[in-house]
């Protein structure tokens, strides 16, 4: 068996995940996980299959009718990762919505070598004023050595900054 990450890309229409199901279900191919969502006005995401080795070129020919219908799809192998070591964070981040938000969290926790495993953002308006509040939602895990207090205190650092609040809770 192998396992394929298929990257996506399109205008957004119904029946395209259902298109895309069906290319790797011809292919034989089982879908295992996906992260699809409606983004800027398009529909984006990946998807992460299994199927037998040697029935690749017969997904990429599944996956070509379905670009056709206005969908882009990227197929890449996957490889294979170390077994992660160290402690698990969830990291929540919110505050009115500016400019280099990201830039500097993801700048705090790339100094201090944390790797972000998961990592999402939205907006929403805020209820009392109508402003714009940004998101930001990430699991972290920390390299051995780097404490959970650590990365608190370094976001701290910055959380006046850009005007933010921060949460850092174990992750499950």
């Amino acid at each position: 068996m192998t396992t394929l990450i298929l990257s996506v890309v399109g205008s957004d229409r119904p029946g395209l995940t259902q298109a895309l199901a069906s290319a790797v279900l011809s292919a034989g191919g089982n879908w295992l996980e996906s992260h699809l969502s409606q983004l800027g006005g398009l529909y984006v995401g990946s998807v992460l299959v299994e199927l037998q080795a040697g029935q690749e070129e017969a997904l990429r020919a599944a996956v070509a009718a379905v670009d056709a219908h206005g969908l882009e799809v990227r197929i890449a192998p996957t490889v294979a990762a170390p077994a992660a070591t160290g402690e698990l964070l969830q990291l929540g981040v919110v505050g009115q919505d500016r400019p280099g938000i990201v830039h500097q969290v993801t700048g705090v926790l790339s100094d201090l070598g944390a790797n972000i495993e998961s990592f999402g953002s939205r907006l929403s308006i805020e209820p009392h004023q109508g402003a714009p509040l940004f998101h930001l939602d990430a699991r972290l895990r920390l390299p051995p050595g780097l404490t959970a207090g650590a990365v608190q205190d370094a976001l701290e650092a910055i959380s006046g900054e850009i005007m933010v609040d921060i949460a850092l809770t174990p992750a499950g």
